[in-house]
């Protein structure tokens, strides 16, 4: 059945949903100085105060008298202030209070004065004390607790949720808030298959909510939840593409085949099977959705050519874009290389690109003239007119999301086939909630002649020794990084910072041997420094992580990264994919600090063992959560709210099955569970979905 089928010709939320997607400023008591606060917190509707959980509850006791045996404790306890102690204009306000037993318990206050001490805390007068119950030295102590009115005020509640604040948002605040929001969450119909809900016993999803603000569990449902949107929206993108009429791209062989024999070795068996699924894929009726995965050094970029010139040699024209400007010079550069003495013609655009050169580039790629274009988002401008665009090659793929692939499908003539590379390998389940809609091909070995990379793990405490060797390695020709964590360093950081350490390389190796690049500099800066270094000119790059990807430098054989316990396992991996890009023997040598926590010692212990980048993404994973490994930041879109790495690997095959049963089996989206299904996809706010069911 066309995926067209299941949209709604709805565009608007649903009415049941307006409440809860009101401002904040519609809550009662907020003003537009808390609406600048909580912003800062993301929090700028009643729903995000309602997905704001707490990280934790405090289990207060309420007590008539003061129990030495609660020493540790959160405790409610009504004292009286018998007398106020200021020791200096530095020292604390001490209160000293009494409980109706004749218990003495001194209230300690940091940055208080007497006067507010005798408004607040006034001699004689019976408060009720909220705080942690503790012990200085002989006496018992509660630190800044909250002093509460005995009449008038209600008492605190005993189990409390303990929420992410910002300056100004008192936790008591947040609470109000949140409480506000949770009532304005609606009793929706349900979405989860019937099966799924009594096999863990789950209550609504009102309920769930208002359980995990309690700490009492719900989280689980409001994870899977979460990643059945996720996977409904994803499939509706599927079906769409499927349902989508493309155009049959068909090579004749007179690009592809030139460029094959003229290769220095033979393509590997990896590389051959996943140009027969590209070109497989290609050749029918149906818009090519495709995800190649492929370790660092695997011959992807050898891949994507081949399949452009296929498009090429079908009549058509290809585009590939990549995510930064620096990336996108590199494949211009490296594909020209690749296609020297071809009849192709392959030009670059960015945003840097102006005037008349812009102009004129702009006119040969509408009437034809251009036959692959490379670029970032520039090429995807509505000024940007393509005179048959037929496939599209996205580089580093997960750093655009599903609606900027979307956006891609808008561009040709006919929807465009799209081929989507990375170079950093991503976990299964992770890859179900990014890249569900398409198909899958993975590049799982090295092309011939390269190396493995030998890993040392070195001590900081070594750096002369290892300034010494990178002098050697200097002087027999050889070329090497050197990666900082920082740009610019503090007083402690000083020697982690990319440009102390390239001042002080400088000194040591020579000037005119050492460049600098990072995140600060300019672009044209930074790919003029880039330039030189892949000339041989310089001898040493001092970079930044932004060299992590897309940088290709043979002759670079030594890679070096300064506090390396800073970076993640994909980091550090990506960063030594830099060198072994010949058939020379590299070294990645990661200079650690003295104090390491146990997770740090793993990670690093793991870099020594492996070049495996799927077994080192999967322990990444476990480590820093999904948001840092696909760089969502960069993409634009949110991390998951509820599903964390863990639930993901949980629930994420059963939310799949239960999107498909959804679909194939009660109704599609027109069934009672389809509508219910509806509301989901607008309540978690899965764009590309939302997009389609408006679209009809």
């Amino acid at each position: 059945m066309p995926a067209r089928c299941y949209h709604t010709g709805h565009n608007m939320r649903p009415a049941i949903l307006n409440p809860l997607f009101a401002e904040v400023a519609a809550l009662k008591g907020v003003g537009s100085a808390q609406v600048r606060q909580l912003a800062r917190l993301k929090i700028e509707r009643a729903v995000d105060l309602a997905f704001h959980l707490p990280t934790m509850v405090i289990d207060r006791l309420a007590l008539d008298r003061v129990d030495e045996t609660m020493v540790g404790r959160p405790i409610v306890v009504p004292l009286t202030p018998a007398r106020h102690d200021r020791g200096g204009p530095r020292s604390p306000l001490r209160v000293a209070a009494v409980d109706r037993g004749g218990q003495w318990v001194d209230l300690t206050f940091f940055g208080q004065s007497a006067t507010w001490a005798q408004t607040k805390l006034p001699i004689g007068v019976e408060k009720r004390i909220v705080g942690k119950l503790d012990r200085y030295g002989q006496k018992l102590q509660i630190a800044h607790p909250e002093v509460m009115a005995m009449d008038g005020a209600a008492p605190p509640p005993l189990r409390e949720p303990v929420y992410p604040l910002t300056e100004g948002v008192t936790n008591r605040r947040m609470t109000q808030l949140v409480t506000e929001a949770l009532a304005r969450v609606p009793t929706l119909a349900e979405w989860i298959e019937p099966s799924v809900l009594a096999k863990y016993d789950w209550p609504g999803f009102a309920e769930a909510l208002k359980a995990a603000h309690r700490c009492e569990g719900g989280r689980d449902r409001l994870a899977y939840d979460e990643l059945l949107a996720n996977q409904l929206a994803l499939l509706l993108v599927r079906m769409d593409t499927r349902a989508r009429r493309g155009r049959a791209l068909a090579g004749d062989g007179r690009l592809v085949d030139p460029l094959r024999a003229g290769l220095p070795w033979a393509l590997t068996a990896a590389q051959t099977r996943v140009i027969g699924e590209i070109t497989g894929d290609m050749a029918q009726n149906q818009p090519m959705l495709r995800l190649l995965q492929g370790d660092v050094g695997s011959g992807k970029t050898l891949v994507g050519l081949i399949a452009m010139l296929t498009a090429v040699e079908a009549g058509t024209q290809a585009a590939l874009l990549a995510p930064t400007e620096i990336l996108a010079r590199q494949h211009h550069a490296t594909l020209t290389k690749m296609a020297a003495g071809l009849p192709v013609r392959i030009e670059l655009l960015t945003g840097r690109d102006k005037g008349k050169a812009r102009e004129a580039l702009l006119a040969d790629l509408a009437e034809g003239r251009i036959d692959i274009l490379v670029g970032t988002h520039a090429i995807f401008q509505d000024a940007v007119t393509y005179h048959d665009l037929g496939l599209v090659v996205v580089d580093e793929q997960h750093r655009f999301g599903v609606a900027q692939r979307l956006m891609l499908a808008q561009k040709g003539r006919v929807p465009p086939h799209v081929l989507a590379m990375t170079a950093t390998p991503i976990p299964r389940s992770l890859a179900l909630t990014r890249f569900g809609e398409m198909d899958q091909s993975q590049i799982d070995e090295r092309p011939p002649g390269r190396q493995p990379i030998e890993t040392r793990v070195t001590a900081q405490a070594r750096v002369e020794d290892v300034i010494a060797g990178l002098a050697r390695h200097v002087e027999n020709g050889g070329q090497a990084y050197w990666v900082c964590p920082l740009v610019d360093g503090t007083e402690d950081e000083d020697e982690a910072a990319a440009t102390t350490r390239a001042a002080f390389l400088k000194v040591r190796l020579g000037a005119d041997k050492v460049g600098l690049v990072h995140g600060k500099m300019k672009a044209p800066d930074k790919d003029a420094v880039m330039a030189e270094f892949a000339a041989g000119r310089l001898a040493v790059l001092v970079a930044t992580t932004v060299i992590e990807v897309g940088v290709d430098v043979p002759n670079a054989t030594l890679m070096i990264i300064e506090a390396a316990e800073r970076f993640g396992l994909a980091q550090l991996h990506q960063l030594r994919g830099r060198v072994g890009r010949g058939s020379g023997h590299s070294v990645c040598l990661l200079l650690r600090g003295d104090e390491l926590s146990e997770t740090a010692r793993s990670r690093l212990k793991l870099m020594r063992e492996t070049n495996d980048g799927f077994r080192i993404a999967e322990e990444d994973l476990k480590l820093r959560g999904s948001g840092e490994i696909l760089g969502t930041r960069q993409s634009g879109e949110e991390a998951f709210r509820f599903a964390d790495p863990e639930r993901v690997q949980t629930f994420v095959a059963m939310a799949r099955d239960d999107a498909r049963l959804l679909i194939d089996r009660d109704g599609g989206l027109d069934g009672a569970r389809g509508q219910a299904a509806r509301v989901l996809l607008y309540l978690f706010e899965r764009d590309a979905g939302v997009a389609l069911l408006r679209s009809g």
